[in-house]
């Protein structure tokens, strides 16, 4: 531990200026019009592997944007680990609600803030530094192999196909993800499972064209108001979700998970005080723990129809659209929970206007065993860096390619992240403490020391 603490103390600069360096591309893959920086973003990460010591690395290409791979393989006969990140970003708008610019990283208060500072840059690259101090300190123990991709926040459909085209290049033991957080520094935690993922679209349109909400308004269906009442028919006054079919295939905790689950550590006035709101909303009967890492959601992304511009125009809107997410726990599917929505809304939809369902993509939920070698590495590594175990959580978001993994390459997963839930995700001034990326780096090799340990 002496030896990775001391490596990290002497290269603390550099280790902050190459992920500034890393955060300073713009790789939103949501965004064509970002695709030369995606593209740059990835030549950088293969171009920092190679100087940590990894071969055979290489910028692979897809249909989309490529994904990075690189190897260090000291003996076949040692375990090896799969690591797994993404180097794109969600889009950074609103840009007005950015405090500093969001691909220009600062540092307030010992915190990055930065676009993909959590998500998942700092997280991933906080593997590759760690490599890079086991290649130039007590070597390696086990194998390592990469696979860094660019369309993770756009659905991953070209990393199966990359997979499935690449069994052996990828055969490992174990997949390890940093994508995911902890619930405090001072409580470290262990994500056990996260839920999946159906993203859709929706369309309603009245009359061929926008109108005069004068002459015709009172007349005509409008399809804004139209839209708003189908979509707050999706919750019933419990707020469960009403879509026929849609719970069942959810599996209940026990009444000893669900308690083991709601141990961990909670202050609900600090929750509502760090989203300032004055109380919190969800499905009766479950604890605000149940509710974002085990039971489903619905909901809605983003809405819009009409006019949104400055001052005034009296139209009825044509059209009204949003865009709608729903989080799945396990035994549901994202096909049958797509079929199910689409096959509501179109069926509640009144004879006055048009509907369309577009699927964008989704992910199944997943349960990652805690009794595994691979799990026990990461507790121990948790407890030697943090000076106490690890407590066991479920994850509210979603990692589509975890099933991927498992489904094409038999291989476990272990999410061993580092970020907060108050790292603001997919939002404006998106941070990332400094504290937990060198912390980070200072328990990566010694889950790495663990697991060839325990393989033997």
């Amino acid at each position: 531990m002496q030896v990775i603490k001391q490596y990290i103390e002497n290269n603390k600069q550099r280790l902050l200026d190459e992920l500034f360096e890393l955060l300073r591309f713009p790789s939103v893959s949501a965004d064509p019009k970002y695709a030369p920086d995606v593209l740059n973003a990835a030549e950088y990460v293969a171009k920092k592997l190679t100087d940590a010591g990894a071969e055979n690395v290489e910028v692979c290409q897809t249909a989309g944007y490529p994904i990075v791979y690189g190897e260090k393989i000291i003996d076949a006969s040692l375990p090896t680990v799969l690591v797994y990140g993404h180097y794109d970003v969600q889009p950074p708008d609103p840009l007005e609600l950015w405090h500093t610019p969001p691909f220009e990283p600062t540092v307030r208060d010992g915190k990055i803030y930065a676009r993909g500072a959590c998500d998942d840059k700092g997280q991933f690259y906080m593997h590759v530094k760690a490599f890079e101090l086991m290649m130039r300190t007590d070597g390696l123990p086990c194998n390592i192999k990469f696979m860094i991709e660019g369309e993770e926040e756009v659905g991953s459909n070209n990393l199966s196909i990359f997979v499935k085209a690449n069994k052996e290049r990828l055969k490992a033991d174990v997949v390890l993800i940093s994508d995911t957080s902890m619930i405090s520094m001072e409580h470290p935690s262990l994500e056990t499972g996260l839920r999946g993922l159906s993203y859709l679209e929706v369309e309603v349109t009245g009359p061929n064209r926008d109108l005069h909400s004068g002459v015709y308004g009172g007349a005509v269906a409008n399809p804004a108001t139209i839209l708003a009442k189908m979509i707050a028919s999706f919750h019933d006054d419990n707020n469960r979700i009403t879509i026929p079919g849609f719970y069942d295939d959810v599996i209940e905790l026990t009444e000893q998970e669900r308690r083991e689950l709601n141990a961990a550590p909670y202050n609900e006035e600090e929750y509502k005080k760090d989203l300032d709101v004055n109380e919190l909303w969800g499905e009766k009967g479950y604890t605000t723990f149940e509710r974002t890492g085990t039971r489903p959601t619905l909901e809605v992304n983003g809405i819009w129809g009409g006019y949104t511009g400055e001052g005034a125009k009296t139209v009825l809107p044509s059209k009204a659209s949003a865009k709608i997410s729903m989080r799945l726990v396990p035994n549901q599917t994202t096909d049958k929970i797509t079929q199910l929505f689409t096959h509501h809304f179109l069926n509640i939809a009144p004879p006055y206007v048009k509907v369309k369902v577009t699927p964008h993509h989704g992910g199944e939920p997943v349960v990652t065993p805690t009794d595994s070698i691979a799990y026990k590495a990461a507790q121990k590594a948790i407890a030697e860096s943090f000076g106490k175990q690890p407590i066991p959580t479920r994850g509210g978001g979603s990692i589509p390619i975890v099933a991927l993994f498992e489904a094409e390459l038999g291989l476990k997963t272990v999410l061993m992240g580092f970020g907060l839930d108050s790292d603001a995700l997919h939002s404006p001034n998106e941070k990332y403490d400094i504290f937990n990326y060198y912390k980070g780096i200072e328990t990566i090799p010694l889950f790495h020391k663990y697991f060839a340990e325990l393989s033997k």
